[in-house]
Order: structure tokens, then sequence, then C-alpha cells
């Protein structure tokens, strides 16, 4: 019929490049387009003079305490224009703040009259305003001159920095004590926040709002959402409507026409009397290593997610020791951001390894000895690292901070040394993958399935480069683009797609769905995913000092992530009774070994497909529109959205990869079903726990309190510390410790004591 033409188009492999290259040549466009934009756009980096010509602030002071910044990792205590961490301020809010109050104390302290006291106030008040944000920036002798009123209020700032980080009698004082001691290096740090604060104050040339497009809300500096950021948030939802509608439409045509292609010509239905038999061959018993070391590595990040939050509710002393000392949060939080990252890689790399012998069987010797090899350089670069961002910000690494310490980038918190050495790793993962399923390969088929797990490892590789271009005297909104095309494009364009590869993979060799079913699945969420995913990057750039344009982009494209979402949520409740109906037509009759063997992994699969509808979908719109995102920025709703959709989708989906090839690993008489399917549970309704019970009730709380008060009064320590705050973060005990105890534990004690079990 004519109207399933474009169906039928779409059904028929051989029309796919067409509709794959234009959504990838526009997405490329796109991020073209901001990547542009941000090196003509940023803010630049001036000095800063006074009325009688004397510099107060030079350009180099700015840079190095850029690096100051780097070297010591605040970002992982506090944050710059609303990235970093939650525990801390936001100094871009913080400095614009204390320097409108402190402006405000000068010229008080000029008017001696008490005549009209509240008219005066009110225009004093006017005029710091008008201060803040008129643009004297030179741009021939990079020359930005500032008020007698303003070089007051650095002078303020000099002293409220030196007193937070070296009086712990200090309201707000950062702790431990004296973490960073050097007067110089406080200067050059104070230099560095308030370049950041004049970013957010001051009008972008030829435009009636800041550089961040007046991000932070704080009126008392006049800072309150622009034109742009309403009409934007409108367009976002009416696009989100439109496109959700479209593909809704054209997935119910699709639903139709395939109701049976998921269950015919499926590889043989994979029962536990097959698990029982199965023989593992070198290749497959060479990655056991990689899923014990994965799970110590879960359990250590664990570990320090709960050292973090006890700095929180100040419990740092236990039994008279105070922890906080020995490991600052910003050391604690590093290795909780970083190991989830490597031991969820760590479960991705063994988990490829053994697809790969499972789909070209017969692998050379030769691909155990580079299995091997990529094993102990991946030990390497952990310990390396997690020793690095231990001993750079605690300053035992001298000038060598940034190639063997810590980076001071939150997500890529490892020394540039371990990221070369993660890049080696990467390398020579996709040469093993290629060199392994090469001879199942067939270039006349592109969208054959072996094909996919070369296309995403190879993306892989490709993002990581974007993480070498940058330096400690990079302009931190160029630096903090760099940053995010590696965290971006690797959480939310590239890695969902390798998900949906490996998932897919699992599928078919449990034998639940036909090859050709989960490419068709596959490449349709690549379109999706590449086609929102990409240019879906530009929401982080929302108050990152980037023009109308990235924010148009980010409002229209950011909602429409939620599409794929909505798909994959679909297409997971087919798949959820798949078990059932294959057992129905194996005819089971109680035959235990003729019963589906991986009920416990299809669990993790079923919650990957349920968080990253809830996690990744619904908690990520909730603050992707800019209007919400104005105010939530730098909130506890960004971490909500964080740990529902990295623990919900990426930790389950590892968790199944490992116990997916473990179940085949391990003798089946060692296999122990109930303490998986309790360590399932634990895992997942802890982390809705920690939720519903803290992280998203907390930044409710927290959102309510920027649209009274001002960001920098929801970030401050009064706030953290207060009775509401601090209650809710005690309240996560509760989902913690079923996480924990009732998950984590049992996974790590089940995982590395069947290390003699392996099978022959």
């Amino acid at each position: 019929m004519p109207k399933n033409n474009f169906i039928i188009y779409l059904l028929n492999p051989k029309n796919w490049w067409l509709p794959l290259l234009i959504i990838f040549l526009i997405s490329i466009a796109g991020v073209t387009m901001i990547g542009v934009h941000t090196y003509t756009e940023a803010p630049p980096i001036p000095s800063y003079v006074s009325s009688s010509n004397e510099t107060i602030f030079s350009k180099e002071d700015v840079l190095g305490g850029q690096a100051i910044f780097q070297k010591y990792a605040l970002m992982e205590y506090g944050s710059m224009f609303g990235d970093g961490a939650n525990r801390g301020p936001d100094y871009t809010a913080e400095a614009l703040h204390y320097v409108s109050q402190y402006m405000n104390d000068y010229y008080h302290a000029q008017v001696k009259t008490v005549v009209n006291s509240e008219l005066i106030k009110m225009g004093i008040a006017e005029k710091v305003k008008s201060e803040i944000k008129t643009n004297h920036y030179n741009k021939g002798t990079n020359r930005v001159y500032i008020s007698d009123a303003q070089v007051f209020a650095i002078g303020e700032l000099i002293k409220y920095y030196n007193q937070k980080f070296t009086n712990p009698a200090s309201a707000g004082a950062f702790k431990p004590s004296r973490y960073i001691t050097d007067a110089n290096e406080l200067r050059l740090l104070t230099a560095f926040f308030f370049w950041g604060s004049w970013v957010c104050g001051v009008e972008r040339p030829g435009e009636h709002y800041s550089y961040t497009h007046n991000w932070p809300y704080d009126p008392s500096a006049g800072n309150t959402p622009s034109a742009a950021i309403i009409l934007w948030s409108i367009i976002g939802s009416l696009g989100l409507i439109f496109g959700l509608g479209l593909v809704l439409y054209y997935h119910g045509k699709l639903d139709r026409l395939n109701d049976d292609i998921y269950t015919t010509k499926t590889e043989p239905f994979m029962t536990r009397g097959d698990i029982e038999t199965f023989q593992p061959d070198a290749v497959q018993r060479s990655t056991y290593k990689f899923f014990y070391v994965a799970t110590i590595l879960f359990a250590v990040q664990v570990l320090a997610g709960i050292l973090t939050v006890h700095d929180f509710v100040g419990l740092t002393n236990i039994f008279g020791f105070n922890i906080s000392q020995a490991l600052p949060i910003t050391v604690t939080r590093s290795w909780h951001v970083q190991l989830s990252i490597l031991w969820i890689s760590a479960c991705w790399i063994g988990a490829s390894f053994f697809m790969m012998s499972l789909i070209s069987p017969g692998q050379s010797k030769k691909q155990v000895i580079l299995i091997n090899t990529i094993f102990w350089l991946t030990l390497l670069l952990v310990a390396g690292s997690f020793a690095g961002m231990f001993l750079g910000p605690k300053g035992l690494t001298g000038q060598n901070w940034y190639w063997l310490g810590h980076q001071g980038w939150e997500y890529v918190e490892l020394g540039k040394l371990w990221q070369i050495m993660l890049g080696v790793v990467f390398i020579i993962w996709a040469v093993t993958i290629y060199r392994g399923i090469k001879p199942v390969m067939k270039m006349s088929q592109p969208w054959a399935l072996p094909n996919w797990l070369v296309y995403t490892t190879l993306s892989i590789i490709l993002l990581l480069i974007s993480g070498f271009i940058a330096t400690p005297k990079t302009n931190f909104v160029i630096a903090d683009f760099w940053r995010w095309m590696v965290v971006h494009m690797w959480a939310e364009a590239f890695f969902e797609v390798f998900t949906t590869v490996l998932i897919g993979y699992f599928m078919v060799m449990m034998g639940l769905v036909s090859r050709q079913a989960v490419i068709r699945v596959i490449y349709l969420a690549t379109l999706l995913f590449l086609g929102s995913g990409l240019l879906g990057i530009s929401h982080n750039f929302y108050w990152n000092a980037k023009p109308v344009g990235t924010m148009a982009l980010g409002s229209v494209f950011s909602t429409l992530q939620v599409i794929p979402l909505v798909l994959l949520t679909l297409e997971a409740w087919r798949f959820s009774k798949l078990p059932k109906l294959l057992e129905a037509n194996n005819r089971v009759n109680g035959d235990l070994k003729k019963r589906f063997g991986f009920s416990e992994v299809f669990l993790f699969l079923v919650a990957v497909n349920f968080w990253n509808f809830f996690g990744a979908g619904v908690l990520g719109f909730i603050i992707n529109l800019p209007i919400a995102n104005y105010y939530e920025h730098g909130t506890y709703l960004t971490v909500n959205h964080g740990h529902a959709a990295l623990m919900g989708v990426y930790g389950n989906l590892a968790v199944a990869a490992v116990l997916f090839c473990c179940q085949l690993l391990i003798k089946a008489e060692r296999w122990i079903s109930k303490l998986i399917i309790i360590s399932f549970w634990s895992i997942n309704i802890g982390l809705l726990l920690m939720v519903f019970l803290d992280l998203f009730p907390a930044g409710v709380y927290q959102f309510k309190t920027v649209t009274e008060n001002g960001l920098w009064y929801a970030r401050s320590n009064n706030f953290i510390e207060s009775t509401g705050f601090q209650t809710l973060t005690w309240m996560r005990i509760i989902g913690g410790s079923i996480f924990t105890i009732g998950g984590v534990i049992p996974l790590l004690w089940f995982v590395t004591s069947r290390r003699k079990d392996i099978k022959r």
C-alpha cells in the first residue's frame, strides 16, 4: 500500500545508508557549529585594571588560578558554571554574590546621611547591578577597566577565600582545614573565581544578557532568566510532542508488520542443560579475571561513595580518627566517580572478549596473549590512576600533578599519563575484537551483527581523543567543551548504541530473538541515539558561556533524547515475555534442564530498560528544558539523574555481562540462583530508595531554595548543613544499606569465591 512505502523502505537493509548518513551529517554539522561557537564566542580572559591603571588581576593570574583549581581537584568539592560536585559552593555563583554584596558595602560606606535610607539603599543596589552588567572589555588591549567598588570587592573576596581555606573557624570553612595554605595560590584561585563571576554577570557585547544567559539566578546581581530561555523551553516541549508522536506512529506500523520476527529464525533456545554442558575455550577462560577485578572495583567505588556522603553529614571522626584528613572529599569523590567508569568498562571489555569467541569459534592463541596484555595494562592503569587521584590533590606529585596526579576534571580525573594508557588499552581492545570476529565479518553485509560490535568499539576510541585536547592553560569554557565531548558522547550517544549491541548479542546467544530482529532494533536505536544524542550534548552548555544557537539545539534535541528511551521500554515489554513464550514452545513440562537458563541475567537486562526509561529518560527530561535547567543546574536533581542513569543503566548492564559470562564459565553446581536474585533486588530496590528518599526530594528542596534565594545560597554551607537537607541525606542510609549489604557484598563474594570453580 502507498502509505506503507516508507516503512517498507526502512525494512530493507539496502536502504539503511541514506537515513543514517543524513542524520549523521546533520548531527556532525550541529556539533561542529557548537565547537566553532565555543572558540569564537568564548568569553575572553582579560586583565582587570583599576581606574588608576593598576592591574588587579592579569590574564596569567586567572589561568594560574584555573591550574590551582584543577591541581587540588576542587571540581570534586564544588563547581564552576554549575559543573562539578555539590558538597561545596558553585564558585561562580558564590563569587558573583559576594562581589555584589561587597560592592553594596563599599557604596554604603560612602553615604553618611540617614535621610531616605531605603531609597538610597535601592539606588545603590541598582548602581551595583549596572556596574556588574556593564562590559568595559577592550579587545585591542585585552583589558577590563573595573570600578573602585569592584576593586574593593576583589580585595574582600581574597580575604574571604583565605579565611575559607586556612581558618577552620570561619563560616563554611573547607574541610580538612589548611587544604591550601599558600597565600599566592589562594590569590590566583580568587582571580579564577572572580573571572567566573565576571563572565556570569557582565553582558555579552551587543546583547542584554550575560555570557551565561544571566545564569546563575541571583537578583541582587541582576541575574534573572533571559527571554531566550523561556522561548526555547516552549519550542523544545513542542518538538518533543511532535517527535514522539511521529516516531510512535511509525513504530506502531513496524510493530504490525513484524509480529513474529522476534522469535523466528532464532538461535537454539539456551536451557539450563545447555549451560551445564557448555565448555569454555581458552579465550573465554581468560576473561574471568576481568570480572573478578571489576567486582572488587565496584565494591571499592561504593565504599568511596559512602566515605563521600560521610563528609556531607559531618561524620568524619571515627574512633577518634578524622578520616577527612587522610582522605579528603576531593579524593574519595574522585575515586567514586572514576572507578564507576573503570569497573563498568572492565566488565564490558571482558564480556566483549567472551562474546567474540561465541561469535567466531576457534580463536588463535595470540588472542589470549592480547587479552592478558590488556588485563595487566588495565590493572596498572587502575592502580596508577587510583594512587594519582590520592597523591595529586594532597600536593604530593609536585609539578607533575597534571601527568601523574589528578587532571582536575570531573569524570576525567585520571592523570594524563594514565589517560594515555587508557587510550592504549582501548586501541588494543579494538584490534583484538577485530582480529577475533574478522572471520565472520562480511563486508557485503555491512549491517551484520558482528560488524556493529566493531563500529561501536571504534567510535568509543574516537571519542576518547577529545579528552587529550585541553590543557590547564586552555580557557575553562573551551576545555569544558572537550570534557563534555568525552563524557556526554560516551554516555548519551555511542555507549547507548554499544549497550544496545551488547544486549542484542545477549538476547541472540540466549536464543530469545533472531539476529535480524536485533539488527533492526540496533539500527533504529542508532538512528535515534545519534539523531538526538550528538546534538543533545548542547544541553550541557546552556550556562557555559555559549550563544543562543547552542541553547536552541539543546532545548530541542535534549528533549528528543526521551524518544529512543521510550521505544526501548516498549521493546523491553516485548522481551520480558519471551522466556516464558519460548519455554512453552520448548515443552518444559517440569524438566528443569529444559528451563530457560539465564533467568537471573535476564532480570538485570529488564532492569536496564527500566532505568533507561525512568533514570535516563524521565529524570533526565525534568531537568533538560532551559527554564527548568536554569534553576536546577548545579543542584541535587542532576545528581539524582546521574545516579539513576549511570548505575541503573550501565551498572545493571555491566553486572548482567559479568553474570552471563560467569554462568557459562562456572560449574553448574556452584551457581547460586537465590543469591543472585537477592543481589538483583537489593541493588535495584536500594537504588530506587536512594532516589525517592534522598536524591529526588533533596533536589526538589534545593530547586525550591534556588528560586527563592538564588543558587549561591542553595549551594552554601548554611543550606547543606541545614536540618532539612541533612535529614534527607541521612535517609540515603536506608537505600544505601540495602544496595551495599544485600546487593554489592553478596555479588562480590560470589564472583571472587568462584575462581577455583571455572570449567576445564
